[in-house]
């Protein structure tokens, strides 16, 4: 409350309305997989398009050498042609994957991840030193008077080239035109040539990092630790290779006389094999932040919320990832049926695995064109569902069930069913991606795995993952503010205004608000202890639209009698 000393008129500004709250996005996806190369643990790494995932996680893998673990990069792929804009990925290594590295004395460098990738890495360094001198005496206790001290700096590594000799050491300090120096110059340093042949230079140097059509060019890299231009820091930006400085003593071995650059390989990369593939790789340890891999990582991602493992028919990988759909509340699982099972028991045998209404499953396998085997391959269909998941819910709303959708860039099915075999597979839970003449491939199914009937079409849970996100993210501003009257009114607000542009966006059922939802946030729904101990209990309910699975037109014959 402000304090008034002086007679006068007052105005004061104050909060009466509820804050604006914004609908969170529901078409970013999460991927995860196995890749030619990118980090493996940590946050997953937002990609927008093929290009940047390329650039971060390779291209396609082969059959030969991956088999059943190749198709991130195709799901992918799929993600992005069917409507996606948004996907975080995250690579999954096989244990005895190897980091490519060099066995140069001066620099501990390694490939900024594992896999066979890194050993065509290359790095060429040369030098681009900043200031040059002479020295024109030698004062002792490593202390020389130089022609000129400017660019010399205490901490810098510098080189003293005399004939076909390169000294290196470090400055201690400078003052005045003296330059003290960690180690001792030979005897005879002293030149006050016009021409020296005797020089005193700061050891910058430029390094130049190339992997095939990728390069990095990082200028003014030093060995002053305590310089902005320290080269473990400024190749800290690196996406190809991590670097350690080494003993600034041998540094002597850098740097020619005649400027003849340096180069260094890596070599011992290696990708791994199958075997050291297994169901906990994809699920991932929780090592704490920044340090999470396989599915773990993704709990520190709130920008996700449809998941898939594309490929991946494993139960044990399928059901860790719809516990971390479940878990969170917040996402969505599109889950594969292993491609072999093609038999309608055998289909069902696999969808009994699950009761989740955080999940789907889809079959069959869809065939596209494979650009690194030049020939038409059969791949698991989530890549491709979740970009039709994002495309639906761009065009149409998250409401929308995302079927009756083409899906875009496929060229056939694994397996043609027939209407007797989805009769079956439908009511189960098994969504079916069926051909139709002149109608393109898509999606002929909207149902989850879960066995209760609320919960049973695809867009209800997602629906309500959407209005539940947006209400979370939309109301933190209430945390701390005073319990009252007055707070529970602004909530009231808030949400009646979000959910009524939800009712008149098409996704509630009712012909005026009151019919779609109500909000209760009162002493009803809280009690004193409630209140005490710091809770606001607010309780919504809202009538979602069901999709129009079964149509039914009921036609008779017209006689003149009627």
């Amino acid at each position: 409350m402000a304090e008034y000393f002086s007679p006068g008129v007052y105005v004061e500004e104050f909060d009466s309305a509820g804050q604006p709250l914004s609908g969170v996005s529901t078409s970013v996806a999460g991927f995860l997989g196995v890749a030619e190369r990118g980090p493996s643990e940590g946050l997953p790494q937002l990609v927008t398009n093929m290009n940047e995932f390329r650039k971060t996680y390779g291209s396609y893998l082969s059959d030969k050498q991956f088999g059943s673990y190749r198709y991130l990069a195709y799901a992918v792929e799929q993600f992005f042609v069917n409507g996606g804009s948004s996907a975080y990925i995250m690579r999954v290594v096989p244990a005895d994957a190897a980091v490519a590295a060099s066995d140069d004395p001066l620099f501990a460098i390694e490939a900024r991840n594992a896999g066979a990738w890194g050993n065509q890495i290359k790095i060429v360094i040369e030098s681009a030193s900043k200031a040059k001198t002479q020295v024109y005496e030698v004062l002792g206790d490593n202390k020389y008077r130089v022609k000129n001290s400017a660019g010399f700096y205490a901490g810098d590594a510098i080189n003293f080239i005399t004939g076909e000799t390169v000294v290196s050491a470090s400055v201690v300090q400078v003052f005045d035109n003296i330059i003290e120096l960690d180690e001792a110059l030979p005897e005879d340093a002293v030149d006050n040539g016009l021409l020296p042949v005797k020089v005193l230079s700061t050891a910058e140097f430029t390094v130049h990092v190339s992997y095939g059509s990728e390069s990095e060019t990082f200028e003014n890299c030093s060995f002053n630790s305590g310089a902005a231009s320290y080269v473990d820091t400024k190749l800290a930006k690196s996406e190809l290779i991590s670097v350690t400085a080494d003993d600034k003593a041998k540094l002597s071995k850098l740097f020619k006389k005649d400027g003849a650059p340096y180069s260094i390989v890596l070599s011992g990369g290696a990708d791994g094999s199958l075997s050291g593939i297994d169901a906990s790789s994809y699920m991932g340890e929780d090592n704490g932040p920044g340090k999470r891999t396989g599915i773990q990582s993704f709990v520190d991602n709130d920008q996700v919320s449809i998941m898939t493992v594309p490929g991946v028919t494993d139960p044990a990988v399928q059901l860790a990832l719809v516990a971390h759909c479940e878990g969170l509340g917040s996402r969505f699982a599109v889950l594969d049926i292993p491609r072999e099972k093609t038999k309608i028991q055998d289909v069902l045998t696999h969808r009994e695995l699950f009761d989740s209404s955080y999940a789907a499953l889809y079959n069959p396998w869809l065939q596209v064109y494979d650009p690194l085997e030049k020939r038409n391959i059969f791949v698991p269909p989530s890549g491709s569902v979740a970009g039709v998941y994002a495309r639906s819910d761009s065009t149409r709303g998250v409401e929308k069930a995302p079927a009756n959708e083409v899906i875009r860039g496929v060229s056939g099915l694994d397996v043609q069913y027939n209407r007797g075999e989805q009769d079956v597979l439908n009511p189960k839970g098994v969504n079916l991606i069926r051909s139709f003449s002149g109608q393109g491939i898509r999606i002929w199914g909207a149902r989850t795995t879960s066995s209760n009937a609320l919960w049973k079409y695809i867009n209800i849970r997602r629906l309500f993952i959407f209005v539940e996100e947006s209400i979370k993210s939309g109301t933190n501003w209430v945390v701390f503010e005073p319990n009252d009257e007055r707070l529970w009114a602004r909530v009231h607000r808030t949400i009646d205004a979000f959910l009524t542009r939800v009712w008149r966006g098409g996704a509630l059922m009712g012909s005026s608000p009151s019919e779609a939802f109500y909000i209760d946030i009162s002493r009803s729904t809280m009690t004193q202890d409630d209140i005490d101990n710091g809770r606001l209990v607010c309780v919504i309910g809202i009538a979602p639209v069901k999709p129009a699975e079964f149509v039914v037109f009921r036609i008779t014959q017209k006689t003149n009698e009627q």
